[in-house]
């Protein structure tokens, strides 16, 4: 018996890095799963997107542990598309319980009043706005199926503290605690918990790269990665699973009074 038998969870940004481990941990534990990521380049981030073979070999790992998969090429940013997702979930399994909406991106910029317009709008689209469309999609099917559910929205250390050069990053991921916090009040007549998840540094594809980006954009980088940005165990970053065990239990009964919170999983950064 797993704790999520018989559970559906849509996540987004599910091709790789964290939204693969969650989907993985998630049909451990007894989930049916439904995926989209994008798998297309955005204009900004320092690092190659997802592809199509990353979406497949998600469906893959959880098909090979005896639970159904479902997955499509879906933007968060287009409401459209998200109405999709969650349709087809509807039409496959006839439910939905769970909503991680993980999908995100990073990009970095000299400072705040230099970084091009659109470098800033598209961080809002997809880390704020695109969150706050999925949610559009999805939570009207969980309220119509009256089982309650639970919500988890990918933040960062960075919706709780700030940091230079990424300014938009730390406004969109402060901007998601809002909205988690009045979501919990809204759904909470509907029994549905909705709570965010903090990590620090995570070991994916979004990392790759970012030290020598960093560098590039101003000579103090690196004194200040070491000062303030280091966690304070002595690990560079955490795994992706590690986020994932902490969203297994968010979903979980076992955390079935716990809703409005933020959830910090970051190796002691925040109380350096």
């Amino acid at each position: 018996m797993g704790r999520l038998d018989g559970k559906v969870a849509v996540i987004t940004g599910g091709a790789r890095g964290q939204g693969r481990s969650h989907a993985v941990t998630l049909a451990r534990e007894g989930a049916d799963i439904v995926v989209c990521d994008i798998c297309a380049p955005l204009k900004y981030p320092h690092y190659p997107p997802a592809t199509e073979e990353d979406l497949n070999e998600t469906v893959r790992l959880v098909e090979d542990l005896d639970r159904q998969c479902i997955a499509a090429k879906a933007d968060v940013r287009d409401l459209r598309q998200m109405e999709a997702v969650a349709e087809r979930a509807m039409s496959e399994f006839g439910r939905i319980d769970i909503l991680l909406a993980n999908a995100g991106i990073h990009s970095v910029a000299r400072n705040s009043w230099e970084m091009p317009e659109d470098q800033w709008q598209e961080m809002i689209d997809v880390n704020l706005t695109g969150v706050w469309k999925t949610c559009r999609a999805v939570i009207p099917h969980m309220i119509h199926g009256g089982r309650g559910g639970a919500i988890v929205i990918t933040s960062s250390i960075n919706g709780l503290k700030g940091s230079p050069s990424w300014s938009h990053y730390v406004a969109a991921k402060h901007g998601v605690v809002g909205l988690m916090r009045s979501l919990a009040i809204e759904l909470a007549p509907h029994n549905i918990r909705v709570n965010t998840i903090h990590p620090t540094g995570v070991n994916t594809p979004m990392a790759s790269g970012a030290p020598e980006v960093l560098q590039q954009v101003d000579s103090w980088w690196p004194n200040y990665v070491s000062s303030y940005l280091s966690n304070l165990l002595d690990v560079p970053w955490v795994e992706p699973v590690d986020i994932s065990n902490a969203i297994l239990w968010l979903v979980s009964d076992e955390a079935r009074y716990v809703t409005g919170t933020t959830l910090v999983v970051d190796a002691g950064l925040m109380v350096k």
